[in-house]
C-alpha cells in the first residue's frame, strides 16, 4: 500500500500509518512531518471515499429480540421455576421486544469491516471506548458526499526544533 519506507520496517510502518489514520479520523488532524502526512493522506482519502460509496446503502428492518427485564432499581427480575427431578432455580424473566432498526447491506458491511480492520480502537479521556468507524460513516461520510475528492488538506508549518523535519498539519477539509 505505502511507497515511502519512512526509515521503518514494514511492521513498524504499517502500525505507524495505521495509528496516523486513526487519529485523523478520531480528531480530525494531527500533526506530523509532511512525507508521513502525504502517506496518511492518501489511505485516509481510500477509506472515506469507500465510506461514502456506501453511505446510504442500508435498509430498515422490524428487528425482534428478547431482553432480561429490570427493575426501577436496575437489578434483574428473577422467577423461581422447578426442574423436572423438584429442584427450586431462580431465571431472568425476559421480555421481547420488536424495534425498527438499520441493516447494512452487504457490501456496506463488507467496507465496514475493512475500516474495522485497519483502525486502531480508540478511547477518550475517561477511558470510553469511541466508535471510530461509526464516525466515518455517521459523520465523516455524509458530511463529504456531494465532493469527488479531496477529503483531506496539508498546511505545511516549517521545520521542527531539534532535526530540521519540516512538519505540517493534515486535516479534514
Amino acid at each position: 500500500m505505502s511507497y515511502r519506507k519512512l526509515g521503518r520496517t514494514g511492521g513498524q510502518r504499517k502500525a505507524m500509518l495505521r495509528g496516523l489514520v486513526t487519529a485523523l479520523l478520531a480528531n480530525g488532524k494531527v500533526v506530523t512531518t509532511e512525507t508521513r502526512a502525504k502517506e496518511v493522506q492518501s489511505i485516509a482519502e481510500k477509506i472515506i471515499s469507500s465510506a461514502i460509496r456506501e453511505a446510504d446503502n442500508f435498509e430498515s428492518k422490524q428487528v425482534t429480540f428478547s431482553k432480561a427485564k429490570v427493575n426501577s432499581k436496575g437489578k434483574f427480575v428473577t422467577i423461581n421455576k422447578k426442574s423436572k427431578n423438584g429442584r427450586d432455580y431462580a431465571v431472568r424473566e425476559r421480555e421481547t421486544k420488536t424495534e425498527l432498526r438499520r441493516v447494512d447491506k452487504p457490501s456496506r458491511l463488507a467496507v465496514r469491516r475493512r475500516a474495522i480492520a485497519y483502525v486502531y480502537p480508540v478511547k477518550d479521556s475517561e477511558g470510553n471506548n469511541l466508535k471510530v468507524v461509526n464516525k466515518l460513516f455517521d459523520e465523516i461520510a455524509p458530511k463529504y458526499k456531494e465532493r469527488k475528492g479531496g477529503y483531506t488538506r496539508i498546511t505545511k508549518l516549517g521545520a521542527r526544533r531539534g532535526d530540521a523535519a519540516p512538519m505540517a498539519i493534515l486535516e479534514l477539509a
